[in-house]
C-alpha cells in the first residue's frame, strides 16, 4: 500500500489544481491505474465541476459576499484535499467527497 501511495502521490496532488489539474492527473494515471491517485482525481474533478457549476449559478447575481463565500468554500476544500493527498491519506472531502466518489466511480 505504501508503494502505491508513493507512486500515485504526484498525480493525487496535481488533481487539486482547479480546471487543468484533474486533466493532467487523469493522463498521468491512464496507463497504470493507481487506486490512491484515482481516489484523489475523483475528488479534484468533482471540486472543479462544483466550482464551475457554482460559478455559473452565482454569476447571474451581483452579490460580492456570495461570490467571496464560494471562493472560500472551494479553496478550503481544495487545500484540505491537497493536504490529505500530500500526507498519503484517502479521506473524502467534507460534505461532497463521498458524492464525488459515487459519481465518478469509473475513473
Amino acid at each position: 500500500m505504501q508503494d502505491e501511495i508513493k507512486q500515485g502521490k504526484n498525480a493525487a496532488i496535481i488533481s487539486y489544481i482547479l480546471f487543468i489539474g484533474p486533466l493532467i492527473a487523469l493522463s498521468m494515471n491512464s496507463e497504470s491505474k493507481n487506486k490512491f491517485a484515482s481516489f484523489h482525481i475523483r475528488q479534484g474533478l468533482g471540486l472543479t465541476i462544483c466550482f464551475v457549476a457554482l460559478g455559473l449559478l452565482i454569476s447571474n447575481f451581483n452579490f460580492p459576499m456570495v461570490t467571496i463565500s464560494m471562493w472560500i468554500f472551494i479553496s478550503v476544500l481544495c487545500v484540505y484535499g491537497l493536504v490529505t493527498a500530500a500526507n498519503g491519506e484517502t479521506k473524502a472531502i467534507p460534505i461532497l467527497g463521498n458524492f464525488f466518489q459515487k459519481i465518478f466511480k469509473n475513473i
